[in-house]
């Protein structure tokens, strides 16, 4: 899988979650951007036709109320980059905070995790862990 395509997969699923239309999404992002985006900027966004740069990738994820790490997350085996294919646990690997202390007692896997496992939970249940990995995430930073 592409990894614009792995984005926009997230995107897709984490705006459908928050009940939010394509137009509601791209309203959002202009309250960080300055300027939003079209209702088809943001479908083909989830339909993986576009790069982002970092500045569209820190507005997504204030506008879906999640992380970076968390629109970067992909469930496919590998993830394709311009110049190379990468497997789905070195990908994985990235997306864990490194600190220059290491991690903190096994807390960043324990996120990783809690993210995983909020995948295949329902959406009520989804909202909670979301909350609790907040809150995880704010007991990690040092």
């Amino acid at each position: 899988m592409r990894i614009e395509t792995a984005i926009g997969t997230r995107i897709a699923q984490l705006r459908e979650a928050r009940r939010m239309s394509l137009t509601q999404l791209g309203q959002a992002l202009g309250d960080y951007l300055g300027k939003p985006w079209s209702r088809q900027a943001v479908h083909q966004a989830e339909r993986g036709r576009r790069s982002f740069t970092a500045a569209e990738l820190v507005a997504l994820a204030m506008a879906l109320d999640t992380s970076v790490p968390a629109l970067l997350h992909a469930d496919a085996d590998r993830i394709e980059l311009p110049g190379r294919v990468i497997g789905a646990q070195d990908y994985r690997a990235i997306l864990l905070p490194v600190t220059a202390d290491g991690p903190l007692d096994g807390v960043d896997e324990v996120i990783a995790a809690l993210h995983d496992i909020s995948e295949v939970l329902s959406r009520p249940s989804l909202v909670r862990l979301t909350k609790i990995e907040r809150v995880a995430r704010q007991v990690a930073i040092p």
